[in-house]
């Protein structure tokens, strides 16, 4: 019985490192890219965010979004024909906040 309880004991604990392991694994592949936790706007926010970016930067492209981005209730992203990327900051009654533009220039 006690040579039973032994394995039985063994084969528990190999499984529950098993399990860790997978689990850490998981948690590092979320981890590693913060994009992956992005949630986009949607629905009719989504519609008036783009509108209120792409009048800022003069038309464009949208190529992304952010609802509760960490400088601003949404964030939207903004593709112009020069390339540029422009990233447009706006309060929850999308008016722009803020903007940053990356170049393409810049590298």
């Amino acid at each position: 019985m006690r040579r039973f309880l032994t394995r039985k004991t063994a084969v528990i604990g190999a499984s529950v490192a098993a399990l860790g392991a997978v689990g850490g694994g998981i948690a590092i592949a979320a981890g590693g890219d913060d994009d992956a936790t992005d949630t986009p706007i949607s629905g009719k926010a989504l519609e008036q965010a783009s509108a209120a970016a792409l009048a800022h930067v003069g038309g464009g492209k949208v190529t992304g979004t952010e609802a509760g981005d960490e400088e601003s209730y949404y964030e939207v992203e903004v593709k112009r024909p020069n390339g540029d990327q422009v990233d447009v900051q706006l309060d929850r009654t999308f008016h722009v906040v803020g903007s940053t533009t990356d170049s393409e220039q810049d590298g």
